[in-house]
């Protein structure tokens, strides 16, 4: 798996150049002051990429302030930038009882289980910042996702066809298979434990947690995340959220280590986005 790993990142590399050199810059309208985006890469068969190359070093900033629903606070809706227009409100997610007390109680993030070295299942994956790495691997049918800010954890997304496997032990990141709608790449994950928090904000979810995940690329500079959380244990019904995350130009992965037994969480107890960001 490791060779053809590397060998499939090299060729596809390689690829991403050449393709990239033949793509043009949308023209600019007349008047304009700020340019068009540059359209997303793709590879030599068509497909959307995910991936840097060579002469477009990069990968993706998790934005680590963005929401998968909008709170209140004082009245006043809280949208941070990176969130997508469309999420819901707080007072919109369908709560099953105790769960709504359950989120509230985590406001100051102090316990979320990402800063004690834990590995981010689901939607927390895609906050995590020093970057992400999507690795196509077309030859193998799988996608690999890396991320440096955290205990050196990866994910990996079976597009072979393969069905989910029964009596899955639940896992930090669950059971992941995938398919392209047009430019869109969908997961559908199931077999997670309960140990984790979906999001940095401390949404709850259970052992029962389905997890719809859509990423696209709607130009160069821009991933967009959608997930639909369908959890009978914490929610009366599904509902979807997400963000956009950001191309991050020259981002390369560096050894980052994460130790479990880092202490300073238990004094992260204000001042930082949660503050702002959460119901009191």
């Amino acid at each position: 798996m490791r060779k053809l790993a590397y060998g499939t990142i090299a060729m596809g590399l390689l690829a991403g150049v050449a393709v990239q050199g033949q793509q043009a810059t949308q023209p600019q309208a007349q008047g304009a002051r700020t340019p068009a985006p540059k359209p997303a890469p793709r590879w030599p068969d068509g497909r959307i990429s995910f991936s840097g190359s060579p002469q477009d070093v990069g990968n993706w900033d998790g934005p680590a302030n963005a929401s998968i629903f909008f709170n209140i606070t004082d009245g006043k809706l809280v949208k941070p930038a990176p969130s997508l227009a469309t999420n819901k409100t707080v007072d919109e997610i369908p709560f099953k009882p105790g769960m709504r007390a359950l989120y509230d109680s985590r406001w100051d993030q102090a316990a979320d289980p990402h800063t004690r070295c834990k590995p981010s299942g689901g939607s927390r994956f895609w906050h995590t910042p020093y970057g992400i790495e999507i690795v196509d691997l077309p030859e193998s049918d799988e996608v690999i996702f890396l991320h440096v800010g955290a205990p050196h954890s990866w994910r990996v997304a079976y597009l072979d066809g393969r069905e989910h496997p029964k009596n899955l032990k639940p896992t930090w990141y669950g059971h992941t298979t995938g398919k392209w709608e047009g430019d869109t790449l969908v997961m559908d994950t199931v077999g997670f434990n309960d140990r984790f928090w979906v999001t940095r904000e401390g949404v709850p979810t259970t052992t029962q947690l389905h997890l719809i995940e859509k990423l696209s690329r709607p130009n160069h500079d821009q991933l967009r995340y959608e997930a639909t959380v369908d959890d009978p244990g914490a929610y009366t019904a599904p509902w979807t959220g997400g963000w956009n995350l950001r191309w991050g130009e020259g981002n390369e992965p560096f050894d980052y280590l994460c130790q479990e037994n880092n202490l300073d969480p238990g004094r992260m107890t204000g001042g930082g986005v949660a503050d702002s960001n959460r119901t009191r």
